[in-house]
């Protein structure tokens, strides 16, 4: 992936700044976007010349984002070649219990946004590019609670299979990360509660934690020429909780008390 040239939503944080690293490493000259232009700001500052690395500051939902985006990349960088679509909304509650105002932000942030930047890339994107998606294993199986959150995962699995459909001819690939839950500012509000661990931790069959890290390093094989062929696939990070009936031995083997 030397000297490719890559735009991260969500960059500036979480997975998303993991991912920046990552792709850093491997010689990728990044753009990294978010909303807040003080947390990019310090997280250039905290990456210095390690990595060719320009953030800007775009509410991914703007009108003019898309452009804005790729205008950058091509200036800053002279292409573009990798698209990681990561920035989302982790806004999620039963159908019953969501407002419009929800609904409207979550297909907005995480449905419509990815779906204009990778329509304002594509003309700049060819052979041996890679446009990704992180998404998220509640977009695979469904996750009672999960409301438009869960909507909008699955339904970038199908923007995604259509992409690797139709612009695999022209050397693009496109595929999906579904990550289990992995602790950053989004979920760590979450984290600790006695549902969130029962409904994630004690029903994964592998111990310990997803981390951003995980998800990182799956990113940068997709984009790499080592996944060469891999195109149209949801490739899950999430230690088989999506895959196995897996229940920890403390849950299966408690005794009720009603």
């Amino acid at each position: 992936m030397q000297g490719k040239v890559a735009i991260v939503t969500g960059g500036g944080g979480g997975i998303g700044a993991a991912i920046v690293r990552r792709l850093g490493a491997a010689g990728v000259k990044v753009v990294a976007t978010g909303r807040n232009a003080d947390k990019l700001k310090h997280f250039a500052d905290d990456i210095g010349d390690s990595m060719a690395l320009s953030t800007i500051a775009v509410d991914i939902t703007d009108a003019d984002a898309p452009q804005a985006l790729v205008e950058h990349a091509i200036a800053q960088f002279g292409g573009l070649d990798i698209l990681v679509n990561n920035a989302g909304s982790f806004n999620f509650g039963p159908v019953d219990q969501t407002s419009d105002a929800m609904l409207d932000e979550v297909l907005a942030i995480s449905m419509r946004a990815p779906f204009r930047l990778c329509r304002e890339a594509l003309p700049h994107l060819g052979q041996e590019s890679s446009i990704l998606f992180i998404g998220s294993t509640w977009g695979i199986y469904g996750t009672a609670g999960g409301g438009a959150y869960s909507v909008v995962k699955s339904g970038l699995i199908g923007l995604m299979q259509t992409l690797a459909a139709e612009y695999g001819r022209r050397g693009i690939r496109s595929n999906y990360i579904a990550p289990t839950v992995v602790r950053t500012e989004m979920t760590d509000a979450f984290w600790d509660l006695d549902f969130f661990q029962r409904s994630n931790h004690e029903l994964t069959p592998l111990p310990g934690d997803c981390t951003v890290e995980d998800v990182a390093n799956m990113a940068a094989f997709l984009c790499s020429d080592q996944a060469g062929f891999v195109n149209g696939q949801t490739i899950a990070v999430d230690g088989g909780i999506s895959s196995t009936r897996y229940v920890d031995p403390v849950a299966l083997t408690a005794q009720r008390t009603a």
